[in-house]
């Protein structure tokens, strides 16, 4: 996994990037392991309105990694706004728990084992008008979870669309909500006004100890807040709510999302309330069932594992499958 700090604005913040790796002869463009189809560059440019409208921060900082590389940013905008929609990729697990003692949440990030030397940890901080955040993700730009200075975590796995438009996909809903939101609650207020393009879960948890899991494609959202009886979230990569259940797709391989789904709730259902870091790690091990027992001879597996401590403001990550690699305290960004 690489390790990136950003400071200053989002143009600038593309520029460094873009152009720190054409100096070390990285291309981004030469590294992707699929075309940009004229199909996947259409559908960026129905998008492209939809960000100038609600997220235009992110198109100068995807300007500025195209004149770091000296590349067509169109190329750069069909590659990132189609991700998540064009092909959709079913994997990763979620959780959230929020008991008197502590509030935690949980990710493992499941995916190709051929592409897992690119897998990014970064640290972004902005002079002003978005929050200070630390991320992980596959690709670059858009994020698959993190952690803001407000104590606002954030992880999503993708779903099987029903169907796509023109929108903002997972990657980039999440890198929005840690920049620009403090709390579940406004996290759920900009998700219902967004147009979305992708199908996903996002799980999220805030400083405060609120919890939802927010199913969602492009013609429905739904919340799903824990009872005090079960005070935690979790999801994987199939929906769960009555509105959302009825549009998934059967037959395709999920990654055996429904077995780490029912892993992470007959644990969390019996454990929650006195649930502590060492056993919200034991679950993201797979230590209570099957949650990351892949066989890497099949060319998928875990690929990192990350347990935010909402309460104590710690991170541990381990970047590599967690039942085979120790998590470590990471330090680097307190919040």
């Amino acid at each position: 996994m690489y390790h990136a700090r950003f400071y200053g604005n989002h143009y600038e913040i593309g520029f460094q990037w873009g152009s720190r790796l054409a100096k070390h002869a990285n291309y981004i463009l030469n590294n992707i392991p699929f075309p940009i189809t004229e199909e996947r560059i259409g559908f960026a440019e129905e998008c492209l309105p939809i960000y100038q409208e609600y997220f235009p921060e992110i198109l100068d900082e995807i300007q500025g990694i195209a004149d770091g590389q000296s590349c067509d940013v169109k190329l750069l905008q069909g590659l990132l706004f189609s991700i998540y929609a064009m092909p959709p990729a079913c994997q990763c697990s979620c959780f959230a728990v929020s008991n008197e003692n502590s509030i935690f949440f949980g990710r493992n990030s499941d995916f190709l084992t051929a592409i897992e030397k690119n897998n990014l940890n970064v640290i972004y901080r902005f002079p002003s008008d978005s929050f200070s955040f630390t991320g992980n993700t596959t690709a670059f730009v858009q994020m698959e979870d993190g952690v803001n200075e407000k104590g606002l975590a954030v992880g999503l796995t993708s779903v099987y669309p029903p169907s796509i438009r023109p929108g903002m996909n997972a990657g980039l809903l999440l890198r929005f909500f840690l920049e620009k939101c403090r709390s579940v609650d406004e996290v759920i207020f900009y998700l219902n006004k967004f147009p979305i393009s992708s199908a996903q879960t996002f799980t999220v948890a805030d400083a405060s100890g609120n919890l939802a899991v927010l199913e969602c494609y492009c013609d429905k959202v739904a919340v799903l807040r824990p009872i005090k009886e079960k005070p935690y979230v979790c999801a994987t990569n199939r929906f769960h709510s009555d509105e959302l259940s009825l549009v998934n797709t059967q037959g395709i391989d999920d990654w055996q999302a429904e077995t780490r789904y029912q892993t992470l709730v007959n644990f969390l259902e019996a454990h929650t309330k006195e649930m502590t870091l060492e056993e919200s790690k034991q679950l993201l091990r797979g230590e209570h069932g099957f949650l990351c027992q892949y066989d890497r001879a099949t060319g998928k597996d875990t690929v990192w594992s990350v347990l935010y401590d909402l309460k104590e403001h710690q991170i541990y990550r381990t970047e590599k499958n967690p039942s085979r690699t120790d998590y470590k305290l990471d330090k680097r960004f307190p919040f």
